[in-house]
């Protein structure tokens, strides 16, 4: 858990931030204060492993650029410092999620009267099936 730590704490140091004109709460306000944020994270400096870039890339989606950066906009909050500790909360609880590994799934295993079932029943749709059709009249 120590190598999260630390890529955590490069990813602090390496997201940039801007300041965004933001619609949603705040009133008249909202229209001259720039509260929204916009945190960018270029991914390919963190030099994760690749499991873990792969399944940080299918988590961020459209979050992640062509050129490898994160772009989190957070504009839930009226003020600059809340919205600020909300897009790095989410970023880092993106890098979370990416390094958790997924659970590998257990094959089911068919017994012997599940399997003869499931064929009786297989059975059963194929002559309703081959039913069907035009009828002849030889």
């Amino acid at each position: 858990m120590s190598t999260l730590h630390a890529i955590l704490e490069r990813a602090e140091a390496l997201a940039t931030e801007s300041f965004i004109a933001s619609a949603g709460p705040g009133g008249q306000n909202v229209n001259k204060v720039a509260t929204a944020v916009q945190l960018r994270l270029n991914v390919y400096a963190l030099r994760l492993a690749p499991p873990v870039f792969a399944r940080l890339k299918e988590l961020a989606g459209s979050r992640m650029t062509a050129r490898g950066e994160l772009v989190l906009t957070a504009r839930t909050y009226r003020t600059q410092e809340q919205n600020r500790a909300d897009a790095r909360a989410r970023m880092a609880e993106f890098l979370r999620k990416a390094h958790e590994l997924p659970e590998k799934r257990a094959k089911t295993r068919l017994n012997r009267v599940g399997k003869t079932q499931r064929l009786k029943g297989k059975k059963i749709r194929s002559d309703v099936k081959a039913g069907r059709g035009k009828v002849r009249f030889d």
